[in-house]
């Protein structure tokens, strides 16, 4: 392909501080790869395009397709309640379990609050021993009635597939999916990662902005089916998402997923206006855009320092997929994507969302505290300025708590804060104010706070 331009990619990771970085893009039949840097930086091993990354969230898509699989087979209902197929499911409101249902939780609207990382050992009954953990979580909003991304509820539908296909999530995707579409580097556990030159994550510093290695490859089995262990080759990604684009066919002629189900999972589901540029809609499993007026699809997924990009126009049959071992992934994220889908689709990225500073309003309505089950923010107003200050208090994996941040004024209801070190740009959407005004919760990182008083 030799419009895309190789040289952007080593750069772009050099000035984003990415150790190591493979890029795969499906253009029609043909796939070009290419990668740059090290894959630790420890031991300085080059990156390869046959080095594998963890996939993180990504793999909501494989654990999506996976139960879409068993709607074309007739034996799951994306409106029936999670608990016709797991009956032991339980929440700490017992009537929340009782309404959620299985397209809730393929569209982070069950209200659970989700980021549950609760390990179970490494047996087969990982995430069976999971579910059984999550009769104390509670409840962000009642079901169906908002959306806050959950990793929990993407392990219950890994916990559905398990019990229709009698073996472990892990072996039906080997089974149904990665069998079928014949990728090469893909696997669940640390220890099949072995066999291929593998990625280590890195942390880039909030106070000095030095890049070093992450801790080792966290392992959580349980919540593999919402991201937690699977790596790949950045191709194997492109394989997936051909797959889609081709009608629930892969390259081989297989059918993998049928028709409806693909265009069903394409559909939006939810809008989120509130989302401010993060992502448009959401389907079932797929993040929705609308870049340039054309459609795009696609996921985010990030590990202990280790980030990966997907992106797919389906009008165009092209594919991108991107994974980073650390760093300023983001902003690598941004150059090469704009680079390959303005050469490729003539699609600009939409611009990082800016602070208007001629906005007026009583900025007390923003202070106050709010938790949600991994972390607290307080917003407090300091010198007439609004600062947060958030603290991890059951993050995945350790991560220190950020110094306190200055917010920024978008627009009546929305804040931007500027992380650290890179000052990359996150809006904070503020919902449902009371009837003072204050509002009942914060939209940030994609996960509702709750207001506490």
């Amino acid at each position: 392909m030799a419009e895309i331009d190789v040289q952007l990619l080593h750069d772009a990771a050099k000035r984003c501080q990415v150790p190591g970085a493979a890029l795969a893009v499906l253009h029609g039949e043909a796939v070009f790869e290419a990668a740059t840097g090290v894959v630790n930086m420890q031991s300085g091993v080059e990156t390869t395009t046959d080095s594998v990354f963890e996939i993180g969230s990504i793999t909501k898509l494989w654990t999506t397709t996976l139960l879409m699989q068993l709607v074309d087979e007739g034996r799951v209902e994306l409106d029936a309640p999670v608990r016709r197929y797991l009956p032991e499911f339980a929440l700490a409101d017992l009537a929340a379990a009782e309404a959620i249902t299985v397209r809730m939780l393929l569209t982070h609207t069950s209200g659970i609050d989700g980021d549950f990382f609760q390990s179970t050992g490494r047996g087969d009954d990982a995430v069976e021993r999971y579910v059984l953990a999550c009769s104390a979580l509670p409840q962000l909003h009642p079901p169906g009635a908002g959306w806050s991304y959950c990793n929990a509820g993407f392990v219950l539908a890994g916990r559905i597939v398990e019990k229709l296909r009698g073996c472990t999530w892990d072996e039906a995707l080997r089974r149904h999916l990665l069998a079928p579409l014949g990728t090469e580097g893909m696997g669940t556990l640390p220890e099949q990662a072995l066999r291929f030159r593998a990625a280590v994550g890195h942390f880039l510093h909030p106070k000095t902005g030095v890049v070093a290695p992450a801790p080792p490859w966290p392992d959580p089995r349980a919540s593999g089916p919402a991201g937690a262990t699977p790596f790949a080759f950045a191709r194997d990604l492109c394989r997936f998402a051909r797959m889609h684009l081709d009608g629930g066919v892969a390259a081989d002629g297989t059918r993998v997923l049928a028709e409806a189900s693909v265009r069903a999972m394409q559909a939006m589901q939810v809008p989120l206006p509130h989302a401010r540029r993060m992502v448009d809609a959401w389907g079932l499993g797929w993040m929705l855009f609308d870049w340039s007026g054309q459609r795009v699809i696609g996921h985010d997924g990030g590990t202990a320092g280790q980030y990966a990009f997907l992106r797919a126009v389906p009008e165009r049959r092209v594919a991108v997929a991107l994974l980073t071992n650390g760093g300023d992934a983001p902003g690598l994220y941004r150059e090469v994507f704009a680079h390959v889908l303005g050469t490729l689709c003539g699609i600009a990225l939409p611009p990082p969302l800016e602070a208007n500073p001629h906005v007026a309003v009583d900025l007390g309505r923003f202070v106050g505290h709010y938790e949600r089950l991994a972390a607290s923010l307080d917003i407090a107003l300091e010198d007439g300025r609004l600062v947060a200050r958030q603290h991890w208090t059951r993050p995945p994996f350790h991560v220190p708590d950020p110094p306190p941040l200055p917010l920024e004024l978008v627009d009546e209801r929305t804040l931007l804060v500027r992380m650290p070190p890179t000052g990359a740009p996150i809006p904070v959407s503020c919902l449902e104010p009371d009837a003072a005004g204050r509002f009942r919760y914060v939209l940030a990182g994609a996960r509702l706070h709750r207001r506490v008083e």
